[in-house]
Formats: structure tokens, sequence, C-alpha cells
């Protein structure tokens, strides 16, 4: 073990002069506290360390010792239900430790030492093993199935295999013996670099979208299985919500959410809200299927640049066991000014608007973690992420947001004025993008109708139209503009108002199935023929108006239930029966 003197401080930035012994990215611990620290810096006259702790009370002189490892994560059952702080640390046992206030140096074990599993053990003595196959099972909760998998970088002859029971994480499960003849255990947990990408067998192309429920987000601006997704936004105007509703009902198989320098007191609604929902694919606790990582903006900044690494490793584990996985990260912006602190106290060459140059190759490194893979065990799993970008002033144009869609193909840019109006998600579709299309029309045509792709074109086009319409009639006016322009106009209202604007809180309209979407956007498009054939012949816009056939196809998402798909054939009767009726009037 490698012992050296502090010479230097400043803030989470501490140096030191004998650099034998040190290597790059390793983990260390500072001072008599033993704070968890990481070499980011190494020359033959110094070393440079960031501290994940607060180094309040550290002084020069004070010992940092080497650990001969990089910074880890432990995977192992007992992750999923837990809250964790950017590094890993169980806050729930931090707080018997030390209370409400973290104390710094606290050592706690990272996952449940004394709770037993019912383990499953998959081989026997004799077998051969490669990395990635799974040598044992046990149920981590009720509805997820934890599959214990060969380290990667180890392969060779099982020479002890325990017979299934129930065991704790650090009792022996198996015994290697390797190609060099070096034996090694092991247990129902293993540990991992929070900074090095876990490897798969190869990358699978999209072609299934991450279902969510949210008709703005499915319909015309999909995600797809292990995709990525930005969701910029000033303040008010619903990241967080957004991200809250995705996570309760996507299809995602495991949510992990990490509250990156986010308030206090946002951060305590979260973490209140999650262990409250109930799981509205299982009807049990979501938190069951959930990883919440709590990083907030009073915790040491290192800590938080560490978070989004720790959370996309924990991601990538879950992911080689087979299953789908999203990631909330909320917010990126914090993440990135966590670097422009370091950054800053490391005396780095500041670029633009003080962020450190390398700020879109970080990045770059997080979002390439993304992807739809097959695993080095022969399953299929996916990470996508949905990561909120906080502009100062919503302006779209800051460092953060722009370099954040040179590496997303999901852009959901949320407008001020549709969250002041109450229009959630506002999601502003004149600015907002999914590059998912192609990829996924296969998909909707199969799966849904093959018409889905075709109709979610015109209504996009109609959405276009009244943005230009509206251009005109700011400068002079409605009266000025023909009767057909103003029914665009008014399909398009149908359109925001009864289509893209959700409630929430509204037991068929907080979540909404591909199916029912198609039918909800087949009543628009025929809504919109049917007044034009009636206008063709006479029937006047404003008569169309007052007969409430617009009103009534607002009103869809909440007349028909989810479960009830042959109303709608009822409701474009009643279209058709009202439009002819009004025609007969008025001749």
């Amino acid at each position: 073990m490698i012992s050296a003197p502090i010479y230097s401080i400043n803030g989470p930035v501490v140096k030191l002069r004998q650099t034998d012994g040190f290597s790059m990215m390793e983990m260390v611990y500072v001072g008599h506290r033993r704070l968890i620290g990481e070499v980011i810096g190494l020359t033959a006259e110094e070393v440079t360390i960031q501290v994940y702790e607060g180094t309040s009370g550290l002084r020069t002189g004070e010992p940092v010792e080497s650990s001969g490892a990089p910074m880890c994560v432990t995977l192992g059952p007992g992750i999923l239900g837990n809250i964790f702080d950017g590094i890993e640390r169980p806050l729930q046992q931090l707080r018997k430790e030390s209370g409400a206030f973290i104390a710094d140096g606290l050592s706690v074990p990272i996952l449940d030492t004394e709770k037993r599993y019912d383990v499953t053990v998959k081989l026997k003595v004799g077998d051969k093993v490669n990395r990635g196959e799974v040598y044992a099972s046990c149920q981590e909760t009720s509805v997820i199935l934890h599959l214990c998998m060969v380290p990667l970088q180890l392969s060779g002859e099982v020479i002890y295999a325990a017979p299934s029971g129930k065991y704790t994480i650090n009792d022996e499960i198996l015994r290697i013996r390797d190609a060099k003849g070096a034996e090694h255990s092991l247990t129902l947990c293993q540990k991992w670099p929070i900074r090095k990408p876990r490897p798969a067998l190869r990358r699978i192309a999209p072609s299934r979208p991450m279902i969510t429920g949210q008709r703005v987000i499915d319909t015309l601006f999909p995600i797809a299985r292990g995709g990525t997704a930005a969701v910029p936004g000033g303040f008010g105007t619903g990241k967080t919500m957004t991200q809250h509703q995705i996570a309760k009902w996507c299809d995602a198989d495991i949510i992990i959410y990490i509250g990156c320098g986010e308030r206090g007191n946002e951060m305590t609604q979260v973490l209140e809200e999650f262990t409250a929902l109930k799981d509205p694919r299982t009807g049990r606790s979501l938190m069951e299927r959930t990883v919440l990582i709590a990083n907030t903006s009073n915790m040491p900044v290192a800590a938080r640049e560490a978070s989004i690494y720790t959370g996309i490793t924990l991601a990538e584990y879950y992911r080689d066991m087979g299953y789908h996985i999203a990631i909330m990260a909320d917010s990126t912006s914090r993440w990135a000014e966590a670097l422009r602190e370091i950054s800053g106290r490391l005396e780095e060459m500041p670029a633009e608007e003080g962020f450190p140059a390398y700020l879109p190759s970080r990045l770059a490194e997080f979002y390439e973690r993304t992807g739809c893979y097959e695993t080095l065990g022969g399953a299929e799993g996916s990470v996508a992420v949905i990561g909120a970008v906080s502009p100062q002033g919503s302006d779209f144009s800051e460092p953060v947001t722009q370099n954040t869609k040179r590496f997303v193909r999901c852009f959901w840019g949320l407008d001020k004025s549709l969250a002041y109006a109450r229009h959630y998600p506002a999601i502003n579709w004149t600015i907002s993008y999914s590059e998912y299309l192609d990829d996924l029309s296969d998909y909707y045509n199969k799966n849904v109708n093959p018409r889905f792709t075709k109709m979610r074109a015109e209504i996009a086009g109609i959405l276009k139209d009244e943005t230009e319409l509206m251009d005109i009639v700011r400068l002079i006016g409605a009266d000025v503009l023909p009767e057909e322009q103003k029914l665009t106009l008014e399909i398009a209202r149908v359109i925001r108002v009864g289509f893209l604007q959700q409630n929430a809180y509204h037991k068929d309209d907080t979540y909404v199935p591909l199916q029912k979407q198609y039918l909800m956007m087949d009543a628009i498009l025929h809504l919109q023929n049917a007044a034009k054939n009636a206008m063709a012949q006479g029937t006047s816009l404003q008569a169309l108006k007052n007969s409430g056939v617009f009103e009534k196809v607002i009103a869809m998402k909440y007349d028909i239930p989810n479960n009830a798909p042959t109303m709608f054939q009822t409701l474009k009767q009643w279209i058709d029966t009202t439009l002819a009726q009004l025609h007969r009037e008025e001749q």
C-alpha cells in the first residue's frame, strides 16, 4: 500500500508531490478520515486527485493511500429498490450512521450483507465457463430475477460449485480455475470500474420503440429501445415531471433515476413519490424495479460528476442479464457545471462559457454507452437514456444543449409558454424531432396499423401548416384567411388540445396504448375530411363549430376508455350523422 502526504488542497482537488506508486484513474483514500478520491492527473512532479467527499477540515501533511484499483461500483442482488449517492453509497445506511446530514469518511456496506437469497446454481464441477455466462440466479425482487454472471475478465473450469440454497452476497457460490492455473472464488456480487463500458457481443440496430404512453412522444417523436433523448427546458417547464411520467409508464424492465445536482427539495419529492408509486404493470411498488441515485446540489461536486457513470454502469450490468433499462438523468447541465468547477480548480484553459474544452467528448462517452446489444451470454438487452438539460434562461443555444444535440437522436424541447398555459407535456412540436422515425416505421406498421406512419405524417403536416398560418394571423388577423385555412387552424386546435395535451391525473389519459393513439389520429383525420366535404357542399365553418363536433372529438381522450376501441367507430358515425343533418338544415 503506497502512502504520500498532501501538499495542496483546493476544494475537492488535492495534490501530492510524491508520484511513485500511483496510477491514473486509481481510487485512493485521502486523509485520516479516509475520504474516497480518484487520481485524475499524473506528472513527474505531482499527483492530482479529486475527492468525492467534503474536504472541510482536511490538512496538508495528512496521508493519501493508494488502493491499487480503479473507482468501482459493487454489482449484485440488492441494488434494486435502493437509494444511493453519486458513488454508490446507500443513503439509508448512511442516515442510520450519521443522521440527516451525511458525515465524511463513513464506510458502510454497499449492499445488504446479511440478507439471504434463495439461489439456484446452474453449473457443476467440471463445466467449462466463459466470461458473461450465467452461473447462478436468485429472485432479487418479486418482478426481477437476478442473474449472476462470470466476471468479464474471467473464463476457465469449475472446480467447486455450491448446492442450490440460501446464501448471502459474500458466500462462495463457485470456484474457477483459469488457463494459467489460478483459482478464482465467485460470490453473488462483483465489482466493475464506473468509467469503463461493459463489453457486449454486438450492437443491434434499433427497431422497437420504447413505449411511454405519452402521445406526443410515441406518435410524433418516438424513442427506440436503447435510444437517446434530450429534454431541454427552462425552470418550471416540466422536465422532472416528464421524466417521472415516462419512468412510471414506459415499457422498460428497470428504471434508473439519477438526480444529478438537483435541488434538495425537488430530490426529496422524487424520493417520496417513487417510493409511494404503484407499478401499473404489477400493482406492486415501483421501487421493486427502480434504482435512485441522489446527488443534490449541496453534496460534494466531484461526486456529482461521478453519479452519471455510476448510474450507467448499473444499467449495463442489468442489460447484460437481458433486461431493457431506461435511465432518467436529471440534469446533465448540473453535471456539466460540476465539470466546469473542477476544471477551474485544476486551472485548465476554459472554452465556451467557462466549460472545459473536453465537455463534448465527456457527453459523447456517456451517451455512447447506450444502445441495444446482444450480450456475451446470448441475451438481448438495452440501455436508453433520457437526459434533462437545464439551459439558463431557456437559451437552447448554450453549450450543454448544443453539444447534447450532437449525440442524441431525440430532442424534446420544452416550451415555457406551453407550460404556463397548462399544456403538458410541454413539448414544442415545432422545434422537437426524432431521428428514429424511419427505424421504427416497420414496427408501427406491423404491430399497430399499416396506415400509422402515414397518418402520423399528416398530423405533423397540419401542425406545420398551423405554425405558418399563425404568422399571417399575428400580422393581419384571421378574418383574411379563406375558410379552408380557417378549418386547418381548427383541426390543429383539435390536435393540440385533444391529442398532444394529456392529463396525468385522469385514469385513461395518463397512459394511452399505441392502438388508441392510432384510433385517435384516425378520428381527427376523419373529422377533417368530413368537415372539408361539408364545407364544399355549402356548410359554413361557423355552423360546424356550433354543432359541437370539434369539442366532441377533443373530449374523446376522456370519453373513450383505453379498452373500448369500438367506440371510435361509433364516434366517426356520429360525426357523419351530425354533419349530414347540419347540411340538411342549412338547405
